[in-house]
């Protein structure tokens, strides 16, 4: 496992913890020194936990090359031939990378294509970051806003707790609400499949019907909407938002630019001294105006563009991803060997390279 390469990169492919279960699989972990840094987890704790820790490049000797974001192209240079890498891999916005990979006859695995199924639901990767990146846009939207989040009845008065919308009822959306909620919020929420309305309810929220047709994808996923739908549906929200002392969208799909929730003038409609939390912005952004890593500000109204959110909270977000990576390993590994085998679902769709002479 690499130490990561982006310096805005704080989660690890590997915590300590999961280094047993490649171990009693026969497989040899080494880890770069210094890659568990950011998630407070020491070379030591590595070493404890049965790993071989080594100092400078691990890439070269190493069959299986694990990480959170993609590898540099100089790290993909030093991939041995016909090895694997198991990462996130936005293949759209890292085309270079691919074909290098590819000529390397490198079987890269991308975390974001594992396929939403039954089976695959310890490797959901999008799901476990989502959790994070869900729970951090609440506690977000709560330290921007200007006001209590929670309804308090005091002597001098009774406070009326904040309303939030939630656009998006995936697994980021959900956990938005629950915090929100947890925080004493009132929250709506919006979702293009009605299938969501008894998640949302579950998690103490209102779901909000606009009449629109469903758009229930494969896999969990909303389709794409046409123009002339998506623009009915902001006509419908405007109010919604309106409304709202808060707004958190969190509408993305794979691969895909992210779907225009709001609008700049749905923003101009909203209270001086309200927020916009877009957990979207990396992809285009929910909201007209979010830009990711950024928070604008427009007539009153701060809109936070999110970058890299699971980032922020490395701890936690490692431990999950580590075991979606592991959990994909494993399915590949028999008797000490990585051998994928790709007459299995899981495997083949997650391949981004493979050489298939």
């Amino acid at each position: 496992m690499v130490a990561e390469p982006r310096e805005d990169e704080r989660r690890v492919a590997l915590v300590p913890d999961a280094v047993r279960s490649l171990l009693d699989a026969g497989l040899d972990v080494v880890v770069e020194s210094g890659a568990g840094r950011h998630t407070y987890a020491s070379d030591d704790s590595y070493r404890a936990a049965g790993a071989q820790v080594l100092a400078g490049d691990v890439i070269a000797g190493s069959d299986v090359v694990l990480t959170v974001s993609p590898l540099t192209l100089d790290q993909a240079r030093l991939l041995l031939q016909g090895a694997i890498t198991v990462g996130f891999l936005p293949v759209a916005a890292h085309p270079d990378l691919v074909s290098a990979l590819r000529d390397r006859q490198v079987l890269a695995f991308a975390m974001e294509q594992v396929p939403r199924i039954a089976r695959a639901q310890s490797m959901d990767a999008l799901s476990s970051q989502g959790l994070v990146a869900g729970y951090r846009a609440a506690l977000v939207a709560a330290q921007m806003l200007p006001r209590f989040f929670p309804l308090f009845m005091t002597a001098a008065g009774t406070v009326a707790p904040a309303r939030v919308l939630v656009l998006g009822a995936g697994v980021a959306g959900l956990q938005a609400i629950a915090t929100a909620r947890r925080l004493g919020a009132v929250v709506e929420a919006y979702d293009v499949r009605p299938s969501s309305a008894d998640e949302v309810r579950s998690m103490g929220a209102a779901f909000i019907d606009l009449g629109l047709e469903s758009l229930e994808g494969a896999g969990g996923y909303a389709r794409e909407m046409a123009e002339e739908r998506a623009s009915r549906q902001r006509e419908l929200l405007t109010p919604y938002a309106g409304a709202s002392d808060v707004v958190i969208t969190t509408a993305a799909v794979p691969g895909r630019r992210a779907p225009l929730l709001l609008t700049t003038a749905m923003v101009e409609g909203m209270r001086a001294g309200s927020v916009v939390v877009d957990l979207a912005a990396e992809s285009g952004g929910n909201c007209e105006l979010s830009r990711p890593g950024e928070t604008v500000e427009h007539r009153g109204v701060q809109v936070w563009g999110a970058r890299d959110v699971p980032s922020s909270m490395p701890v936690h977000a490692s431990q999950l991803y580590s075991r979606n990576v592991t959990s994909l390993l494993l399915l590949m590994t028999s008797d000490g060997q990585v051998v994928p085998d790709f007459e299995d679902e899981i495997v083949a769709t997650s391949c981004v390279t493979r050489d298939i002479a």
